[in-house]
């Protein structure tokens, strides 16, 4: 797997992990961290990971 893939899939993977986390865990109550910023802050790691997999599938090809 090319390192442009596996950013990709990475991405997508983390992203998709922290939208229901985003999503529904609004009440639950966890003593250190709260799950909602946790969700928001994956989804903003895999979009990143997801752009720098495509910025260089784009850059390979060209």
């Amino acid at each position: 797997m090319s390192k442009a893939r596996g950013n990709l899939v990475e991405g997508a993977v983390t992203f998709l992990i922290g939208l229901p986390l985003w999503l529904f865990t609004e009440n639950v109550e966890v003593p250190v961290v709260t799950l909602t910023k946790v969700g928001l802050v994956m989804m903003c790691v895999g979009g990143a990971l997801g752009a720098t997999g495509l910025w260089q599938a784009a850059r390979a090809r060209s």
